[in-house]
């Protein structure tokens, strides 16, 4: 029997994962908070703009309606997550869950699985994360990305399409962390081109960011391969390196002082994950030069400058 399919959270990303999903016929539901506009032009005209809704796609405002699908996958803001699972947790108890956010709560220092175990304990918890941007799934060209499960081939079957191809993982907090950190050092390498220190600067950052991703992880219990691979340092290779990421346009604009072009900042998870993993970093003293260098140009307390000079003049040492 075909298990059925919700998409809690009609941004860019939720409404992509419908798109593509619902494509060849398979019945999937789409809930957004105001779902008028996008029921009358079968369009998301406000967060992905010229691509139209397959027939098999229903929107619903009805979250208890959508809630009655078998999987459900969570595409809320990293910081809104957990607000929205305590808010609904009577709905999603025994559930299979699948989170699609990345980052690190603020308040909490907790992932998305962490969280969603938290409050709704019955659940089974999945995340899916990779490189993705939401108009290259919407358009249909192909994508990879990865599903962290204890559930088998048949939820990662449930999530494929033609032209969307999971692969699978057993390692979650892993598959989460890769999503979540990559966003710090998109935004470093931002800096880094909107100040003009150049790409040679960017491929130095993005490496060493990467080494950071690793201490960070491991220590939060991931296995290294995994950083290795489509969450990690495939997520990482697109979104330090492309004007399509939220979070490299807005290191970007930083960078340049063009502070009028920059995203809206509630849209920037890897701010707050920044702070958040450098607070939980400096209690665990764990080396992340980066990440700090990150939180101090966020909160003003070095300029560009300074935090390249800090970054330049650390002591030589083995790689």
């Amino acid at each position: 029997m075909t298990k059925t399919v919700a998409i809690l959270g009609a941004g860019a990303f939720g409404t992509s994962l419908a798109i593509s999903l619902s494509r060849n016929g398979q019945p999937i539901t789409l809930w957004a908070r105001d779902p008028c506009d996008m029921q009358a032009s079968r369009e998301n005209k406000k967060r992905l703009p010229g691509h139209s809704f397959p027939q098999s796609l229903t929107i619903t405002g009805d979250l208890g309606q959508a809630a009655k699908a078998d999987i459900l996958l969570l595409v809320t803001p990293m910081q809104a997550l957990a607000g929205f699972l305590k808010e609904n947790a009577t709905l999603f108890q025994g559930k299979t869950l699948v989170t699609c956010c990345k980052g690190v709560d603020l308040s909490s220092g907790l992932g998305p699985v962490e969280i969603a175990k938290e409050a709704c304990p019955t659940a089974r918890v999945s995340v899916l994360s990779g490189p993705g941007f939401a108009v290259d799934i919407a358009k249909g060209l192909p994508t990879a990305l990865t599903l962290a499960t204890h559930e088998g081939a048949d939820l990662q079957a449930a999530l494929s399409s033609d032209t969307l191809r999971i692969y699978r993982s057993g390692d979650l907090a892993g598959v989460a962390l890769g999503g979540a950190l990559k966003n710090i050092i998109a935004i470093a390498c931002g800096l880094t081109i909107g100040a003009g220190l150049g790409e040679s600067a960017r491929a130095s950052l993005l490496t060493r960011g990467f080494a950071e991703m690793n201490r960070f992880a491991r220590f939060r219990g991931a296995e290294a391969e995994t950083l290795m691979g489509l969450s990690g340092l495939g997520d990482l290779v697109l979104t330090a390196t492309s004007e399509k990421s939220r979070n490299y346009a807005f290191g970007l604009s930083l960078g340049r002082s063009e502070t009028k072009s920059m995203p809206q900042s509630g849209t920037i998870e890897g701010m707050f994950t920044a702070k958040a993993v450098s607070n939980i970093a400096k209690n665990a003293d764990i080396d992340l030069p980066i990440t700090n260098m990150v939180v101090a140009v966020l909160t003003g307390d070095l300029t560009i400058e300074e935090a390249t000079n800090m970054l330049l003049s650390r002591p030589l040492r083995e790689e």
